[in-house]
């Protein structure tokens, strides 16, 4: 585990309600309720991080090559004042975006760049950085949908990974259940 740095990984992503993070084929679009419907909201005494409250928040993302394709196409590319490093053993760097080809590379890159604060995406590029300890925040939302089968977001872990809840919310419109927690170490 690679504990000796400089900067926090954050993790800011939707789920199913069984933990899916996408279809089988990689689609997203159970994440936007095609029938909206009234449902109850609370909130804790902390709220969880919601997109708008987490994202100025971030100095640098890392994401896998599949995520990457996925955004890449996006117009306007929504990361221009973010450093953008992908993993990827196949791709290379452009104007937008610097390539890591192991986490362990990647580690170095941020802690080499001064970042502070990374936002971490993509369920490989997840499940690699909380294997190697780099996670210390999770928010996850959680859609009111079971979609049955698809991406998990943790797959298979080699240890338990304690969490302490930091701050919960649901919201109305889109019925999303959003939980921040600390990744707890000892």
């Amino acid at each position: 585990m690679i504990h000796d740095r400089n900067w926090k990984g954050c993790v800011f992503i939707g789920t199913s309600l069984e933990g899916f993070i996408a279809r089988p084929d990689g689609n997203l679009d159970w994440l936007t309720d095609p029938t909206p419907r009234p449902h109850t909201t609370g909130t804790s005494k902390h709220a969880a991080l919601t997109w708008e409250t987490f994202f100025p928040t971030i100095d640098t993302l890392v994401m896998g090559r599949t995520t990457y394709e996925t955004v890449q196409g996006f117009d306007p590319w929504p990361f221009t004042e973010k450093r953008v490093i992908v993993l990827s053993t196949r791709l290379h760097p452009d104007e937008r975006v610097e390539i890591a080809r192991t986490v362990d590379d990647a580690a170095d890159m941020l802690r080499a760049g001064a970042a502070a604060r990374v936002y971490v995406d993509g369920g490989r590029t997840i499940q690699s950085f909380l294997a190697k300890g780099l996670i210390d925040e999770i928010t996850v939302a959680i859609a009111p949908v079971l979609i049955g089968r698809g991406h998990r977001l943790f797959g298979d872990l080699a240890d338990d990974v304690q969490l302490t809840m930091r701050g919960h919310h649901s919201s109305e419109g889109d019925g999303l259940l959003r939980v921040t927690y600390d990744i707890s170490r000892p």
